[in-house]
């Protein structure tokens, strides 16, 4: 490979891992953004700049903002008695874009995972566990995704809350086995938080 050829090959290289782009998507971005590296190209470094520099997560929920508290946290009309509990930001932006919830979120990061080494002590469990203990917090929803790692965890953490005078409920109908909510339409999401019940620790996974 000479010299001219290795900033391109390495921008296709650094796109390739972004997630749902692969070789060939990465290839097609690398020649768009080329191609017009006098717009596209210098909008994409700005704007990556400008949140690299701005957003930062938030130390209440986990999740991601230009200011902490999270604009989330902050909001006065949100409802402080209930919790969402997701594994991603990208499962707070989902809910949002659903409309469907007006609580505050926490955000796990993860879910267990024995083969990866994905501890509880990996994830934000225990600033959960302070937050579900609350004067007046009244529901802890666990809105993890339908996936064995998913339902592990969701167990997990409804063993660890079951001391404490909360409700534990689930997402329940319109989320399929092994679906992640960040790819469910807002109807579906909107459905399963209306639909959700109490989460049964006995239950199987």
């Amino acid at each position: 490979m000479t010299d001219q050829t290795e900033p391109i090959q390495l921008l296709v290289d650094r796109l390739a891992r972004l997630p749902g782009l692969g070789p060939r998507s990465a290839r097609r971005v690398t020649l768009h953004l080329l191609k017009r590296r006098n717009s596209a190209m210098r909008e994409v470094i700005e704007a990556l700049r400008t949140a690299a520099e701005a957003v930062r997560p938030c130390q209440v929920c986990g999740s991601l903002d230009t200011r902490d508290p999270c604009r989330i946290c902050r909001d006065p009309q949100r409802d402080p008695r209930s919790l969402c509990v997701v594994e991603d930001v990208a499962d707070v932006w989902a809910l949002e874009r659903a409309r469907a919830f007006s609580g505050r979120y926490h955000v796990l990061g993860g879910t267990l995972n024995a083969l990866d080494g994905v501890g509880p002590e990996d994830l934000m469990v225990e600033s959960l566990m302070q937050r579900a203990a609350e004067q007046g917090m009244q529901e802890v929803i666990l809105a993890l995704s339908a996936t064995v790692d998913g339902q592990v965890t969701a167990h997990y953490v409804a063993e660890r809350l079951r001391g404490l005078d909360v409700r534990v409920t689930r997402l329940a109908q319109g989320v399929p086995v092994g679906g992640e909510l960040d790819y469910l339409d807002e109807g579906t999401l909107g459905a399963a938080l209306a639909a959700r019940r109490a989460f049964d620790t006995a239950g199987p996974l």
